[in-house]
């Protein structure tokens, strides 16, 4: 899960990137929505990481 956490991390900067820095003026709304649905996809992936660790015992 964690794995799947930080790829949705990483795709939502980038997505940022383009969005805000003007980099593609043709694709500046679909970067601000995609970066908005993989910050939520982000957050959904880490939450069910943290809730799903099982207890280690050493």
């Amino acid at each position: 899960m964690w794995s799947w956490a930080f790829t949705f991390l990483v795709i939502a900067v980038v997505a940022a990137i383009f969005a805000f820095g003007g980099f593609i003026t043709a694709a500046v709304g679909i970067s601000k929505v995609l970066f908005f649905i993989f910050v939520v996809l982000f957050l959904v992936a880490l939450a069910a990481a943290l809730l799903t660790q099982h207890p280690r015992s050493y």
